[in-house]
Parts: C-alpha cells; structure tokens; sequence
C-alpha cells in the first residue's frame, strides 16, 4: 500500500547464508534496511564461475554463455563480441514503457534478484552481488516502466532496467528521490559501473523477482486488512443491533475452516462488553430472527480470504527458496536449461487473491450501506445525517465505497488465464504474473480505502447509539479516528479529508492494533 520513499533503517538483512524472510524483503523494499552479501555467497559465486569461464572457452556452443538468447539461443557469439552481447541484451530488453513502478517493488525485484545471485547457481562473479549489494544500500532505484513484462522468462524488462542501471546506462531516482542518470547516480555513490561479462546479462533478467516481490508485499498488507476487516465488521454489526451470537466458537466448530475461526474469535472479542450488543439481546427487545448475511457471514467471508492467503504464503515460501535462472548451474557443475522461470505459480496466486479482495470489499460496502438506510439500520437517520434533508451525511461515501468495489471486481478477472505468444513463437505461452501482480496492487490500495469508509460509517453510527457505550476495542477505534481529526455525528463537512485520513489509519495498521492489540504489520 505504500510507495513513499523508504527511510533508512538500523537493521541489516544478510544475503547467502539463510533463506530471505518475508519479513527480510519487506524491511528491505518497504523500510530501506541495509543488506550485506556473505562470506559464503562470494565463495559460491566464484566457485561456480570457474565452472562458467570454462565454458566460455568451449568452442562448441553453451546457450546463455556462448549464444544469442530466445529464438536466437542456436547463433554462436565469438568470445570478442560477448561483452558487447551482454550489453546489448539488457539495452534491449530494458523495454518497458508506462509509468514508474513504485519503489517499494523495485527494490524488491533485485533484493531478490541479488538472493538468486548468492546462491552460485547463475555463474556470475561476486562483483554482480556487490554493485546491486551497493546501489541498495545506497537508496539508488533504477526507473522501471509498468509495462514490458509477459510473466515469461520471468519479469524480464524490469529486470533488465535493473541491470542496465548496474551498468551505468539508462535512469535512476536517488535515496531522497530526485531522479537522475544511472551513471552521475552511481559515480556519486562510489559504484563502478559494471561491465557484464558472459552469462551474467542473461543471469540478471530470468526470474520471477517481480511478480514475487509485489506478492509479499501484498500478503503482509492483507495481514493488516483482514484484521481491519473483523474490526470494522464488528463496528458495523455492533452499531447496526446485529447478533454475536452467531459467532460463537462451538458454531464455528461445526465448520472447521481455519481462517473463519481466526475471524469469528476476533468478532467475538471485539463485541465483548459492548452496552449496544447487551442491549437487545432479550428477546422481547429484539424480534429480528437473523441478520443479513454481510453481517452474520462476516468470519466465513473472512476466512475464506484469510484461507487464501494461508495458500499465497505457502507458494511465495517455495518461491523464496527457489534460484530461478535460465540456463542455471546445476549441484554437479552443469550449465542446463529449463523452465523454472515461468511465473505460473505466482501468477495464480496473485489471481486468487485479488478475488479474496474483491469480496472482502463487496461485503464492506454492503455493511457500510445498510448503516445508511433507514429501512435497514434500526433506528439510525437516513445517511446518518445531522438534519435530514439539509444535510447529507455520508451518503456520498458509500458512493465512493461502491466504485471501488466495481473496480475491484473487474481487478478480480485473472490475468493468468491469459497468454500471447512472443519471441518469435519461442515463447509461445507466459504467465502474465508481472500484470496480476499489478493490478492485486491496486486492489489492495483500493481495499483499504472501502474498509476505511466502513470504519468511519460504523464510528459515526456508535456515536448515535448514545447513551448506550460501544465495546470497548470498537470504542478505541472510535477514538482513534476522533484523535485524528475525523469528525462524528453533526452538520456536513468537507468529506474527502477524513476519507483520506482513515484510509491512512487503516493502511499503517493503526485501526487494526486498536482493536485487536495483538495486531502486528510487518
């Protein structure tokens, strides 16, 4: 959800001797913590371009060492002209076009491109490792243009903007943003510029860095966004005289999926205590027989997406394990081709999760707009407005709440299913993981900001239950949002304001910690 300049920080991850973390890239991507390449990657590294040097002196063909690439891997380079190959395979795979890619995902992209690198199974030497070690640490990111990749060998254009970078060609943004060439960029810093030798052109640009990279980011803001789900859901049933009843754990159990009892348990300690909740409970105050399925479905709704994310975990945990290249050198010093940077498996998961956050926010907005009807709300104003017909409330921000929803619908048509041949019909089907990764992207932002109108629907609504008090986790929700500037019940104000503020609220996290405090965000 951010892509604000990252500010340096105090901690370092190191690259080579353990797997990256989660956690790792997003310290790195998100928050500008420092990374050092170990002692035993270097070692790998060299040993394994021993192997590739070898190679080059071959006077048979080696694809990737000794040949052109794609639908050119059967053209013989001579050894005086692959320096130049090198560098004309990242100028021209440097191709992407658009707007500039955030931040964020760069320097996931060759963090984790730079965890490839370690592992001795590309045949670079360890100068590579180093510079992009260098320009991390130095907060130069390379310009990446959105669009360019196929999921197909890999996110192979915006690794190469990357790697031309690296060479000191093409553009950069500075730590403190300011965008620059590559070359002043890397001469300031004390990098030299890297002159590619052979196979490591080739080594820089295939994988799945990318599409992986926009995947951990998404899967630590959902953890965020499904906390802030439960909450606002609570808000909404507890405001609106729903039942917790439904949520009852022995209820729950008569379903064991994981992800709905995570979410009921949620709902069940946010309603505690709550005065509103207490009072219609009797049934002679309340004839209702059920609820409306967005409020009583909340926690299976949740959990489904919460069950989903579970299995994005589990397939961007393989992926962090992986050395995507292609060819790669295998454990007994062969140079082999393969398939592994196909970005099929991140692909789906990418997909099915902008599916879970389509819904999650379809039935975000389906709460926030019985809150506003008076025929559905039990008791509060139409809109909860001040003076009815004078004013008109928060009609307008259920409006807002419903176009994201239609967008994020349309965000939840797979990209993966799609496929267009290029290179000459070499690569005849690609993943489209670098487009689902984007477009997931934009969804969670969008997510954010439903869930946001929702927490702001529910805090004004608790306010109206008056004198009856709300729990007291939705109560510190309530707060938070009175403490930072959002405005309750009373006359209309100037909207967009507190639409943006809540939705900053609940993309910090600070709207899930204040209701669940055992919330964290990475």
């Amino acid at each position: 959800m951010s892509t604000a300049v990252a500010s340096p920080s105090a901690r370092t991850v190191e690259i080579g001797d353990a797997t990256l973390r989660p956690a790792d890239v997003v310290a790195v991507a998100r928050h500008g913590a420092s990374v050092a390449l170990s002692v035993a990657a270097r070692s790998r590294m060299t040993e394994s371009r021993a192997i590739v040097d070898a190679l080059a002196e071959d006077t048979r063909a080696h694809y990737g060492i000794s040949t052109g690439f794609g639908a050119l891997a059967t053209t013989f380079i001579p050894a005086e002209r692959r320096v130049a190959l090198q560098a004309s395979l990242i100028r021209s795979h440097a191709a992407g076009t658009g707007a500039e890619v955030e931040r964020e995902v760069i320097r996931a992209l060759q963090l984790l491109r730079l965890q490839t690198l370690a592992t001795g199974r590309t045949g670079v030497r360890p100068v590579v490792a180093e510079t992009y070690v260098a320009m991390l640490n130095a907060g130069i990111t390379p310009v990446v243009r959105e669009y360019g990749s196929l999921g197909c060998s890999g996110d192979l254009a915006p690794l190469s903007h990357v790697a031309l970078a690296a060479t000191g060609e093409g553009e950069v943004r500075e730590a403190d943003g300011t965008p620059t060439d590559a070359a002043s960029a890397l001469a300031a810093a004390g990098i030299p510029p890297l002159v590619l030798a052979e196979k490591e052109g080739l080594a820089l640009i295939n994988g799945t860095d990318g599409m992986l990279g926009m995947l951990l980011l998404a899967l630590a803001d959902l953890e965020t966004l499904l906390e802030t789900a439960d909450v606002a859901a609570a808000m909404s049933v507890e405001s609106q005289l729903g039942s917790d009843a439904v949520f009852a754990a022995d209820l729950m159990a008569l379903r064991p999926q994981d992800g709905q009892a995570r979410s009921a348990a949620n709902l069940r300690a946010l309603l505690a205590d709550s005065e509103i909740v207490r009072s219609h409970r009797d049934p002679a105050a309340c004839t209702r027989v059920q609820d409306a399925y967005s409020l009583r479905c909340s926690p299976q709704v949740h959990g489904a997406a919460r069950d989903t994310v579970d299995h994005a975990r589990r397939i961007a945990d393989r992926e962090l394990l992986s050395a995507v290249d292609n060819p790669v050198l295998t454990a007994d010093g062969q140079v082999r081709s393969n398939g592994n940077f196909h970005g099929a498996p991140v692909a789906f998961v990418l997909d099915f999760l902008a599916i879970a956050v389509a819904d999650l926010a379809s039935i975000s907005e389906r709460r926030t707009d019985r809150a506003l009807d008076p025929a559905r709300s039990h008791g509060l104003p139409p809109f909860l407005a001040h003076e009815v017909g004078v004013d008109s409330g928060l009609m307008i921000a259920q409006y807002a709440a419903a176009g994201i929803v239609s967008e994020l619908k349309r965000l939840a048509v797979p990209a993966s299913v799609d496929s267009i041949p290029s290179s000459a019909m070499q690569e005849d089907h690609v993943s489209m993981g670098w487009a689902a990764g984007r477009k997931l992207r934009r969804g969670v932002d969008g997510l954010a900001r439903v869930l946001g109108i929702e927490v702001l629907t529910a805090a004004r609504a608790l306010d109206l239950r008056a004198p009856l008090a709300p729990a007291p986790r939705t109560a510190r929700v309530r707060d938070l949002l009175r403490d930072a500037g959002i405005g309750g019940p009373g006359t209309d104000r100037f909207l967009s304001p507190d639409l943006e503020r809540v939705a900053a609220l609940v993309s910090s996290g600070a709207v899930a910690r204040a209701g669940i405090p055992e919330s964290t965000k990475e």
